[in-house]
């Protein structure tokens, strides 16, 4: 019987299999890593964008074709969930089309001025947007902004699948399920998204051609049921303030992707041109269309056909019906409002790679694409889940959203302005990305906490609504951007005593 406390002795015989083996493992390791490098460098081959965070030497930034940022921005907002959130106004708050339209022209005007200022400086600085960020929140500090990036981006892109999902669905009589539509629409905007930056700027100049055509033959056929819109509840403060919050989340979350498709361009290239390109591109798309949902939704109960596609709170339907009396031509076409929702989804995922290597900054050796593939994978089955509950959903999600990105801009704006005096040759990209030269980031999170105590009350939520806001209405937006810019000068000053300025 053998001695089960003695040890075997390892014979040469076991050393060399052993060694055999670790030898075929290796090689095994190595053809896969050799087959990962080919596949890598076929798909560059192909021009696909491998870089992520990595900021842009001055020496790549080359691009000239400014223009490409508008369409960038009208593209990624002539869709039909800008065409929801107009709807908003009549639907969720009671408003009349002329309130309605008047808060979504003033506060877009107002609210997109921060993001088209923002896109300005990723020709100076050759930086994605979370990592100008570091240079005020710090490395580890802007984690935290970058999980409510992602959040956001998540929320965005499953409403615009949800959207194009409804639409496709809404052509086929039952025969195609949201679920299906909504998985169509998200692997469209996985492949645009895949290839980068590139191919986005080529498909974004592209897609607003047959969205606009779109509603130009819905205007035709419909327009004389929207000249005489039936007369509305006088608006009180409360209401339009609280739809001005909904409309200031949907434009002001660009600020925290801004720059992350400028960083290409020369850095002598003015800031007012960028700003000017930028600030059309998101007003003219935004503010037409979200006119044309509330002219349309505060009509559809005198429609019949109308009513009909509409009924549940469909949109997808809702245009369906409008431009059903074309037959298969308006078929036609209420698949390309459908795949119109890829154009805002493809930028939002190329965004998200940048932002999960922000996050988890050991994934900076990954390559961005990589990222656009786990997004899809978040997307859609979120986007199933959610899929009948729409309405609500966009409702919350857009009143929520606003008040970390207003936070979030004010930080940044007063480091530029006040703390940097509007130079960027005070930002020492030498250490953009290392912790102990960076801002420890504490000013830029107390200064957000501080603001808690303002925007909390004013907050004007189905699940909470503040003191503040019972008599004034939603103002936690307008807060969150005065109050954090305030508590952050002193704040920034006094972590400037322990820490020098990089």
């Amino acid at each position: 019987m053998t001695d089960s406390s003695q040890e075997k002795i390892p014979t040469n015989v076991d050393i060399e299999n052993d060694i055999a083996a670790l030898s075929q493992v290796a090689e095994r390791e190595k053809d896969n890593l050799h087959i990962y490098n080919r596949w890598t460098q076929k798909l560059l081959v192909w021009g696909v964008e491998a870089r992520g965070i990595l900021p842009v030497p001055v020496e790549h930034r080359t691009d000239t074709q400014y223009h490409k940022l508008f369409f960038i921005w009208l593209s990624a907002n002539f869709n039909i969930l800008s065409f929801s959130a107009g709807t908003l106004g009549p639907v969720v708050y009671g408003l009349g089309l002329r309130d309605s339209c008047l808060v979504i022209l003033f506060f877009n005007l107002l609210c997109s001025a921060l993001p088209a200022y923002l896109t300005a400086w990723g020709p100076k600085l050759g930086l994605r947007q979370m990592c100008q960020a570091r240079y005020s929140f710090g490395f580890f500090g802007v984690i935290i902004p970058s999980i409510f990036n992602l959040a956001s981006m998540c929320g965005f892109c499953i409403l615009n699948c949800i959207l194009g999902g409804q639409t496709l669905a809404s052509i086929t009589n039952g025969n195609l399920s949201w679920s299906v539509g909504i998985v169509v629409i998200a692997v469209v905007s996985l492949l645009i998204s895949f290839c980068g930056y590139k191919v986005i700027n080529w498909y974004e100049r592209l897609a607003w051609l047959p969205v606009l055509i779109s509603y130009v033959v819905a205007l035709g056929l419909g327009g004389k049921h929207l000249s005489n819109p039936p007369s509305a509840a006088p608006a009180t403060a409360p209401t339009i303030l609280s739809f001005a919050s909904t409309i200031a989340g949907f434009v002001i979350t660009y600020s925290p992707m801004s720059s992350d498709f400028t960083i290409y361009y020369r850095p002598d290239v003015p800031s007012w041109k960028m700003f000017l390109y930028s600030y059309l591109g998101f007003n003219i798309p935004i503010i037409l269309v979200q006119c044309l949902g509330a002219a349309v939704v505060v009509a559809t109960p005198s429609v019949p056909a109308w009513a009909a596609g509409y009924d549940g709170g469909n949109v997808g339907g809702l245009l369906e019906a409008m431009l059903s009396p074309c037959g298969n031509f308006g078929k036609f076409l209420t698949v390309l409002l459908a795949l119109s929702v890829t154009a805002n989804i493809a930028p939002t995922f190329y965004s998200m790679g940048l932002n999960f290597q922000v996050f988890i900054p050991a994934m900076v050796v990954v390559p961005r694409y990589m990222f656009a593939l786990v997004a899809t994978a978040i997307i859609i089955p979120l986007s199933i889940i959610g899929a009948h509950t729409f309405y609500s959903t966009l409702t919350n999600f857009l009143g929520l959203i606003g008040y970390w990105a207003s936070a979030f801009g004010g930080i940044v704006l007063m480091e530029h302005l006040v703390i940097r005096r509007n130079d960027f040759s005070a930002y020492d990209l030498r250490f953009w990305n290392n912790w102990r030269h960076l801002p420890t980031g504490l000013a830029a999170l107390g200064a957000c906490a501080l603001a808690c105590g303002l925007i909390v009350p004013s907050m004007d939520q189905v699940w909470f609504v503040g003191p503040i806001a019972k008599k004034t209405g939603d103002i936690g937006f307008e807060l969150a951007f005065v109050s954090t810019a305030l508590f952050y000068i002193p704040l920034r000053y006094l972590e400037l005593r322990f820490k020098k300025l990089v």
